[in-house]
């Protein structure tokens, strides 16, 4: 009797039988990829755009509206007017004949006719000295009211509108800072309109590589066939 010994039997991977899930594994990897850099891309551009809505919002508030109705916009510094008007608001005053002010608005006035010192007080009353019209102010945090009637030459307005805080902006604005401000403000447009194409050359590059990477692997798979 001849006894044989049976030979092991070896089953060779089939070639390319593991690619199309390696290949299937190592695309959605980088689709994850992608979508999380599309993301963070997304939120980047998200966060600048809002950045620059605040920025050119406050602009408007600040200096635009003024300039259209030929205003001026000032910053409280005193406490006088607290607490409807603290320190760091920013009052906007807009030209108002003085027989049109009515006693309750807030105006802004020269302390000294001609002077450049000026403060933003409210009307209690309205009276006649040497039969000119005049106004009695006073502070809202004050005990008593202002201490001399205030004529109609020493009125630059009344008040508009209020924004509290932003009154130190409306400073650095209009003082000896306001080139470097514009400088930055326009550094920090440029820079976003670059960070913006950069982002789109760089999806349409992903997306180009991307269908020349599937486009390859369609070959392959044809070749292999």
């Amino acid at each position: 009797m001849t006894l044989t010994t049976p030979v092991p039997t070896t089953t060779l991977p089939t070639p390319g039988a593991a690619e199309p899930s390696s290949r299937r594994t190592r695309r959605a990897d980088a689709r994850r990829r992608d979508e999380g850099q599309s993301m963070l891309h997304y939120l980047a551009v998200s966060l600048s755009a809002s950045i620059l809505v605040l920025l050119l919002a406050v602009a408007v508030a600040v200096v635009g509206l003024p300039a259209v109705i030929g205003g001026s916009a000032m910053t409280v510094l005193t406490q006088s007017m607290e607490p409807g008007l603290p320190p760091g608001t920013l009052v906007v005053i807009r030209p108002t004949p003085v027989d049109e002010i009515r006693v309750g608005d807030v105006v802004t006035y020269q302390i000294s006719s001609g002077e450049s010192a000026v403060v933003s007080h409210r009307v209690v009353s309205k009276t006649y000295a040497d039969g000119e019209l005049t106004f009695v102010t006073k502070g809202d945090n004050n005990d008593a009211v202002d201490p001399a009637p205030v004529k109609p030459v020493q009125i630059r307005g009344t008040l508009w509108y209020s924004l509290p805080l932003l009154g130190w902006v409306n400073n650095v604005l209009n003082g000896s800072n306001r080139a470097i401000v514009l400088a930055v403000v326009a550094g920090s447009l440029f820079l976003y309109a670059a960070v913006s194409v950069g982002g789109a050359v760089r999806d349409r590059r992903k997306k180009t590589d991307a269908a020349t990477h599937r486009s390859a692997e369609a070959s392959t798979r044809r070749a292999r066939r």
